[in-house]
């Protein structure tokens, strides 16, 4: 099914002029002075969380009310089945069905983007087909890692290339070195950055001198970098990054769209001060607690945050005020 909607790409330069003609909001930071992206991804993406029910089941009525939430915060779009929404957790089927379930909560000018990577490429390109019909804007793949010994830059710009010229929406690559234990290569980024259907990556490595060779060696493109992690969202901007998908903006978004804010009309000493408070909770969502404190932190911020899916375990006592006393310590709670 999925290889019938293979476009060619001589096709998607002018798909792209027709589907991303509306009026665009802001000139993404990573962008050649002087053009715009063909879909600006400038500002802050929440990476959301997928919430259970006491028996583990995907509870789509939370969803729904943390997403009448978010609605009130100035955010780009929101990101469904990242890391942080469990994705490996989730069976095909509620990979779809969580799409399709923010897709009718999400006003038509957020964009949505959803996670979409599987290991082998013939199931990222049915998948990813799945995730367009369900009411995607752009596709979030990340690196296959299974057999990371043999992900090459070869074979990663061949499967990234394959998926971009059959996916009926853009693509985003996604690089997660914490979760797979690979950094795509700056080769593979820089190659991948020129076909005309791959628009940009999210890097959570943090690795800024990365990140500002990447925009760097793709300003030609129509290519943008979005920043993975809120602990380095500011470093990301000096460097030229059009956003940000980060966990904290589940907990913190107005503070992080404020950063955005800040950091696009050049007031750094402000930004600067923003980020610094901003630092330790986010480490503590994510490499500390990880997603069990990051549905706990949501908690405290009236949003629903809930269970994680087995084998992921909630958080002590003790390491429950551990996190609070993070945020309180920021001056947070």
């Amino acid at each position: 099914m999925a290889f019938s909607t293979r476009l060619t790409s001589s096709l998607w330069p002018a798909l792209a002029a027709l589907r991303w003609a509306a009026p665009r909001q802001c000139r993404g930071l990573s962008t050649p002075q002087g053009s715009e992206p063909s879909l600006n991804l400038g500002g802050i993406f929440p990476p959301l969380t997928t919430p259970f029910s006491p028996t583990q089941e995907v509870d789509y009525a939370q969803l729904e009310g943390n997403l009448r939430r978010y609605a009130s915060v100035p955010f780009r779009g929101l990101v469904a089945l990242g890391s942080n929404g469990e994705y490996p957790y989730l069976a095909s089927r509620e990979r779809v069905e969580v799409v399709s379930c923010v897709r009718r909560a999400l006003p038509r000018d957020r964009l949505l983007l959803a996670g979409s990577g599987c290991e082998s490429t013939q199931a990222t390109i049915e998948l990813t087909v799945s995730m367009a019909e369900a009411g995607a804007d752009v596709a979030l793949v990340v690196a296959p890692c299974y057999y990371r010994g043999a992900m090459t830059t070869a074979a990663l710009v061949h499967h990234y290339t394959e998926v971009g010229d059959a996916s009926p929406i853009p693509v985003v690559l996604y690089s997660v070195p914490a979760n797979t234990g690979l950094d795509l290569p700056m080769e593979a980024v820089v190659t991948l950055a020129q076909h005309p259907n791959i628009i940009g990556i999210k890097d959570s490595g943090g690795d800024i001198t990365r990140m500002g060779l990447m925009v760097h060696k793709t300003r030609q493109e129509d290519f943008q970098v979005l920043a993975g992690s809120a602990s380095f969202l500011l470093a990301s901007y000096a460097v030229g990054a059009s956003g940000g998908v980060c966990a904290l903006a589940n907990v913190l978004g107005d503070p992080l769209c404020q950063l955005d804010h800040l950091c696009r009309k050049g007031q750094w000493q402000e930004a600067r001060d923003l980020q610094h408070r901003l630092i330790e909770p986010n480490m503590a969502v994510t490499r500390r607690f990880g997603i069990p404190g990051l549905k706990k932190a949501m908690e405290w911020f009236g949003y629903y945050g809930g269970p994680c899916r087995a084998p992921l375990a909630p958080l002590s006592p003790a390491q429950v005020e551990e996190l609070r006393s993070t945020f309180s310590a920021n001056g947070w709670l």
